[in-house]
């Protein structure tokens, strides 16, 4: 753990959920932090299970790419059992699949594969231009700018300690409820110094990957996921880990959302360093419902 006075008490908070319980071989169970939500943020289940699958393979071995699935929303105010499946521990690969369960029902499921590394052939795309961190204002300073254009549930959001320090490149899609194309651009950084544990700056990525992506689909609407009318869950989520990084320096995650259909929002998005260097890549389906058109799935 690092040095509670290098991070933010909420940065704290999230490396402790982080730190799953060992019950049993394969078996961990986690909790959720006590912040109000209604259900469980769909990144924090991501990260504690990347977590739990970690635990299962060598040191050696390093996450590159994970798929989940969102059944069921999740009770912030009961643990999370991840059960870890080892499926095969190959020469150069192993895979693991991860069930969550609660209240005796599955309510995600995530299949994990690692790599040895290995020398390869290497190709990137390239980062797209745009102010770097330093010269981008803050949350505290976006308040004080916007305060008196910005809606309550905003100010709010805004204003509250998150794990995750985020700087929109451009603020104005918080303004403006115009349909735009339907891409945005956010550096992003934990909250303070993480320990020099690859895994765990895999899990922290892994939880901040959810942030804003959904959110996307709805710039093409002039809406926003605060919005009372809009209906919002993630179905399913796809992360692929390229290169080593550190998820307490600066990210460039750079978002667009090519389809929206029958109720549903495509969304993608793409990691990279202060170099310019590609480190991870994201995609996820969502549900995008109006709510006077919204009806309960069993």
């Amino acid at each position: 753990m690092p040095d509670p006075s290098s991070t933010s008490p909420a940065l704290n908070a999230l490396l402790e959920i982080l730190d799953l319980e060992t019950l049993e071989e394969n078996l961990f169970r986690g909790r959720s932090p006590s912040d109000g939500w209604q259900r469980v943020f769909g990144g924090q289940v991501l990260g504690q299970a990347l977590v739990a699958a970690s635990r299962t393979v060598d040191a050696e071995r390093i996450a590159h790419s994970l798929h989940g699935y969102f059944l069921l929303a999740g009770d912030p105010a009961t643990p999370l059992i991840y059960e870890v499946e080892r499926t095969r521990d190959g020469g150069s690969f192993s895979t693991r699949r991860v069930k969550v369960i609660q209240h005796g029902k599955v309510i995600f499921t995530m299949s994990v594969s690692f790599h040895r590394a290995e020398e390869g052939l290497e190709h990137a795309a390239k980062m797209p231009s745009v102010p770097l961190p330093e010269e981008l204002p803050g949350a505290q300073e976006l308040i004080a700018q916007f305060v008196d254009r910005l809606p309550e549930n905003l100010r709010s959001y805004w204003s509250r300690q998150r794990p995750i320090e985020v700087k929109p490149v451009d603020f104005r899609r918080y303004l403006s409820r115009e349909p735009a194309e339907p891409r945005q651009a956010i550096w992003m950084r934990a909250a303070g110094r993480l320990p020099d544990d690859l895994a765990l700056h895999q899990c922290v990525l892994a939880y901040a990957s959810d942030f804003t992506l959904l959110d996307t689909a709805l710039i093409a609407h002039g809406k926003v996921v605060f919005d009372s009318d809009i209906q919002l869950a993630s179905l399913d989520h796809a992360l692929w880990l390229h290169r080593r990084f550190r998820a307490d320096d600066w990210l460039l995650y750079v978002q667009d959302s090519p389809n929206g259909h029958a109720g549903r929002g495509f969304c993608r998005g793409s990691f990279f360093d202060l170099d310019g260097r590609l480190i991870a890549s994201v995609a996820q389906e969502g549900l995008i419902r109006r709510r006077d058109t919204a009806f309960v799935v069993k």
